[in-house]
């Protein structure tokens, strides 16, 4: 079993303490492609589990204006962001499409909030979640990962077979000296915008080496001191079914993570690794419930929900600019 993680700093009563300050959910979005469907998908979700704040969804200037209106329509606060890149360095990323993440950091100059949660566009929140926003101030909530599946094959973790989520069954060799810290997915995370802690970021940004997992490695190392983990269900990253089903209790788990390959619920075939399972497809369906459920929609009749095969703008992306990053690793110090 995965090691144990407070749930006693969360109320799950339902009660929200909205007090004077203002709280949110937020997303990031960049591009022309098909994830605007994953946004309209979570900003309904919060809607059917009756949340009671907003999402703000951090585009990029490339985001075509009607993925903007789309998304305004469903109720989201959209907030433009400037692009954020890495130092110039050596590095191939882990996905050539990490290299854009780093622009989740603006998120933490929304000083209007005094927390927010964090929501990759490919999660889905099946029960409500507000009281996380109640969180004890001064941490970084988050789930921790799991190293076992290829994409880690750059790490001590995966070349060991030691996994943070099982950490008795392959043990951290002694030789190796103290097992890493605490590494956490950053698909999900609870925060405090701070234009302090935003400058830091910022500055420690320039003078820390690209890594393969881009953002997450840098968030991690950067939070270090005061992350807590967080309960699985508040972030299932999908291998967890198969990797560490002894885990997960499905009927319990509160957010699920579409990040496995061929898993995003509106590319969904079946097809590929794992993707037959009766588990995967049960959740791609309840995506899909809740993605196609009108009464969710808030101005249907001015903007509809993107049909199943809806293209997109052809409007050049952010993404087509930048260089191809170059072979070699850097190890990351937070994930190695």
């Amino acid at each position: 079993m995965a090691p144990g993680v407070p749930v006693d700093v969360f109320s799950t009563s339902g009660k929200v303490n909205r007090g004077y300050s203002k709280k949110a959910y937020v997303t990031f979005l960049a591009g022309n492609g098909d994830y605007v469907k994953g946004v309209v998908g979570l900003a309904k979700g919060l809607r059917k589990v009756k949340s009671a704040y907003p999402l703000v969804v951090a585009i990029l200037p490339d985001v075509p204006e009607e993925h903007r209106e789309i998304l305004r329509s469903q109720g989201c606060i959209v907030r433009e962001i400037e692009p954020i890149y890495p130092p110039e360095n050596q590095v191939q990323f882990a996905m050539a499409h990490f290299v854009i993440n780093y622009s989740k950091l603006r998120i933490w100059n929304f000083e209007e909030y005094s927390k927010m949660v964090y929501l990759d566009a490919d999660i889905q929140v099946y029960d409500n979640i507000d009281h996380l926003l109640d969180a004890p101030d001064g941490y970084f909530y988050a789930v921790m990962d799991c190293f076992c599946e290829e994409i880690w094959s750059h790490s001590h973790q995966y070349s060991i077979g030691y996994c943070q989520q099982c950490p008795d069954k392959v043990t951290w060799p002694v030789e190796m000296g103290s097992p890493p810290p605490w590494y956490f997915n950053a698909g999900m995370f609870v925060f405090e915008p701070s234009r302090l802690t935003y400058d830091s970021l910022l500055e420690t940004l320039q003078i820390t080496p690209p890594t393969p997992f881009a953002e997450q490695d840098f968030l991690n190392m950067f939070f270090q001191k005061v992350y807590k983990p967080i309960p699985l269900v508040y972030n299932l990253v999908l291998a967890m079914l198969w990797r560490h089903p002894e885990n997960v209790e499905l009927d319990k788990v509160k957010v699920v993570h579409y990040c496995a390959a061929g898993s995003k619920p509106w590319r969904y075939t079946g097809k590929g690794a794992n993707m037959d399972r009766e588990d995967i497809k049960m959740l791609v369906a309840k995506w899909w419930d809740i993605y196609n459920d009108e009464s969710l929609d808030v101005n249907a009749d001015q903007n509809p929900v993107p049909e199943a095969g809806q293209t997109f703008s052809s409007k050049p992306s952010i993404m087509a600019s930048l260089p191809d990053p170059t072979v070699s690793y850097i190890p990351a110090p937070s994930a190695a």
